[in-house]
C-alpha cells in the first residue's frame, strides 16, 4: 500500500515527519513548495541541490535528469477556462522518482492529481503489486489527457469560425484567428519537447522504472504523439481559415470597387451630355435638341445597365 502525504504552503512538513519515517512506498505531493520543506525533503531523500532549485523556480523545460539515487522529471500540461479555449493555464509538475518513493511538486491545484490521490486512498487494491513508478505513469497520463479536450474545442471553434468567415467576414474574426494562433503556438512550444522525455521513460533500462511499467509509459507517449498530430492539423486548419478570410475580404473589396466603377461609368456620359447641351449655342435652343438631350439623359444609363447585365457585371 502506498502511503500518501499532501503538503501545502500553509502546512508544515513537521506534521508529516512520522509518516516519512514509516517503511513502505510513499507518495509526497507538494503544492506550492517553499524552500524549507524542499530542504528537509532533500536531506531526507538525498535530493540533488540543482533539482531542488528548479522546483523553487517553476519555469523549466520538460526534461529527465538522472542523479545517483533518483530521477528528476519535468512534465507540463494545460487546462483552459470554460468558454474560452485561448485562456490557457500552464501546469508545470516536477517529479522526484526514487526506488520506493515519489515526490511531486506543483504550484497550482490540478484535478488530475486529485483524482489519482483519491484512487490511491479509496482503492488501495488498484495499486497492489505496483510501485511508485506506476503512480508516476498515472500522473503523467492525467497531465496529457487534460490536453485533448482543449484541442477538440480548438478544432471545433476553428470549424465554426471558418463557416462564419465564408458567410460574412468581420474584423472580429481576424482578431480571433490571431488569438487562436497564439494559443496553438503555446501548446506546440510546451507539448512538443515532452516527446523526448516520455520517449526516455518508455524505454527499458531507466533506473527505478520497472519493465512492466514501461508499457504504460508507451501509452502516454502515444497520447502525446496524437496531441502533436492534432496540433499540426489545427495549424493547417488555422491557415485555411486565414486564407479564407483574406480571400473573402479581397472579394468584398473587389465587389465594392466594381460597383463604384459602374456608378462612375453611368454618370460619366451624363456629365458629358449635360455639359454639351448646356453650351450657350443658338442652335441648342431649338425644340428638337431639347428632346434629344432628354432622351439621351434617360436612354443612355438604361442602355448601359442592360449592357452591364449582359456582361454579367451586375
Amino acid at each position: 500500500m502506498i502511503q500518501v502525504l499532501l503538503l501545502k504552503e500553509d502546512k508544515a512538513l513537521s506534521g508529516g515527519e512520522e509518516l516519512l519515517e514509516q517503511p513502505g512506498p510513499k507518495w509526497i505531493d507538494v503544492l506550492n513548495a517553499n524552500e524549507e520543506d524542499m530542504k528537509r525533503l532533500g536531506e531526507r531523500y538525498g535530493l540533488h541541490k540543482l533539482a531542488i532549485e528548479d522546483c523553487l523556480h517553476l519555469d523549466q523545460r520538460p526534461k529527465l535528469e538522472e542523479y545517483p539515487n533518483h530521477q528528476f522529471i519535468v512534465i507540463q500540461g494545460f487546462t483552459s477556462q470554460a468558454g474560452n479555449v485561448c485562456d490557457l493555464t500552464l501546469h508545470e509538475h516536477h517529479f522526484f522518482l526514487g526506488p520506493d518513493w515519489l515526490i511531486s511538486v506543483h504550484e497550482l491545484p490540478f484535478e488530475g492529481v486529485d483524482q489519482v490521490r483519491r484512487r490511491v486512498v479509496d482503492d488501495p487494491r488498484s495499486m497492489q503489486g505496483r510501485g511508485v513508478d506506476f503512480l508516476l505513469y498515472q500522473l503523467a497520463d492525467a497531465l496529457m489527457d487534460r490536453n485533448f479536450p482543449i484541442l477538440d474545442s480548438f478544432n471545433e471553434e476553428l470549424e465554426d469560425l471558418e463557416t462564419a468567415v465564408f458567410e460574412n467576414p468581420k474584423s472580429e474574426h481576424l482578431q480571433r484567428i490571431f488569438e487562436l494562433k497564439r494559443a496553438l503556438v503555446t501548446l506546440r512550444r510546451v507539448l512538443s519537447p515532452q516527446r523526448d522525455v516520455l520517449g526516455l521513460l518508455a524505454r527499458r533500462g531507466i533506473p527505478n522504472v520497472a519493465e512492466r511499467t514501461v508499457l504504460y509509459f508507451r501509452d502516454v507517449y502515444d497520447h502525446l504523439v496524437r496531441l502533436h498530430e492534432q496540433i499540426d492539423s489545427g495549424r493547417d486548419l488555422l491557415g485555411n481559415v486565414m486564407d479564407g478570410y483574406l480571400s473573402m475580404m479581397a472579394n468584398k473589396t473587389n465587389d465594392i470597387t466594381k460597383q463604384l466603377t459602374i456608378f462612375a461609368t453611368i454618370f460619366l456620359p451624363l456629365s458629358f451630355i449635360t455639359g454639351f447641351f448646356g453650351q450657350n449655342f443658338d442652335v441648342l435652343g431649338q425644340r428638337g435638341f431639347f428632346w434629344l438631350m432628354l432622351a439621351s439623359v434617360f436612354g443612355l444609363p438604361i442602355a448601359l445597365l442592360f449592357w452591364f447585365r449582359s456582361k454579367q457585371w451586375l
